[in-house]
């Protein structure tokens, strides 16, 4: 088994210890009526959109999401949150240390990490570490779920459902034919667009494929055009009415989004792993790619 399958397989697990320390960990994490920026790079940056839509749409207060690196420095906000599994990241050590040494109204900043050991734990005003969550795999999967699972439940939008989502999104083969396929598109709405987006990247990181993603009303606006026979369209959540049928109709594999959506990510989490391993590819250590992005100043 590789890392990556070992480390997906726990996520159950992680997610009930993540929801049941949300409160202990609520001084750290957004107030209500707090404007807040949520910024992370690759995986923790699409974990960020999803819990911007969702933290706004409960009624939380404005909340942007960014790149670490496109973050806007003259936008006030009361509290940024950067994620970061490694803790190493330049771009956001960057930002956190630009806030830091900002205005005396500087902004407040929270990290979420995975790793004490790590720059970010001095960067930060306020720290929360999952360490549990921490990963060996290059590809992120547990610690990017289980970060998503504690803020959801610091809205107070997680229930014990996705739990057993999850683990039905574990144990339940995948849909006929759908390893087989060479084309793959993820479609979200709201709070599912970043999870659809993080779900194309699992694709792109472990298993080198052809792989898309969209707000669904936007899919049939152009990117419909290159759907074939070989196309696995996969929905997060409730479709808009009439385009699944539109996507049968170009012969593409439709796959709806019977789960909760983070327990559908868990199902793409398995496919991108499935994918690599019928192409011969270790999904552990995915092309020109590690585990943190450290970048080296120009001399």
């Amino acid at each position: 088994m590789t890392y990556v399958e070992d480390e997906l397989n726990s996520q159950p697990e992680c997610w009930t210890r993540a929801a049941a320390e949300a409160t202990a960990h609520a001084h750290a994490l957004p107030a209500a009526g707090e404007r807040v920026a949520i910024v992370g790079c690759g995986t923790s940056y699409f974990m960020a959109q999803a819990v911007a839509a969702l933290r706004e749409g409960a009624g939380q207060g404005e909340t942007d999401a960014f790149a670490a690196s496109e973050f806007p420095y003259g936008r006030p906000y009361d509290r940024v949150v950067a994620l970061t599994r490694s803790g190493t990241t330049t771009e956001v050590l960057e930002l956190l240390g630009r806030l830091r040494d900002g205005t005396p109204t500087r902004t407040r900043t929270t990290a979420i990490t995975a790793d004490p050991r790590t720059p970010v734990m001095e960067a930060a005003d306020d720290l929360v570490v999952l360490g549990y969550a921490d990963e060996r795999s290059v590809v992120q999967t547990r610690f990017a779920t289980t970060a998503l699972t504690l803020l959801r439940a610091h809205l107070g939008l997680h229930d014990e459902t996705v739990l057993d989502d999850c683990r039905t999104a574990l144990s339940t083969p995948l849909p006929e034919g759908l390893v087989e396929c060479t084309q793959f598109t993820f479609l979200g709405r709201g709070w599912t667009v970043g999870l659809a987006n993080e779900a194309g990247l699992k694709m792109r990181e472990a298993s080198l494929s052809w792989t898309e993603a969209y707000p669904a009303m936007e899919y049939r606006h152009g990117p419909i055009s290159v759907t074939t026979r070989s196309t696995a369209t996969w929905m997060f959540g409730e479709a808009p009415e009439g385009l699944a049928q539109q996507v049968r109709d170009t012969g593409a594999l439709w796959v709806a989004g019977v789960l909760d959506p983070l327990a559908e990510l868990v199902r793409a989490q398995r496919l991108a792993v499935a994918v690599a391993a019928a192409r011969g590819l270790d999904p552990d250590r995915p092309r020109h790619l590690t585990r943190s992005v450290i970048l080296t100043p120009a001399i």
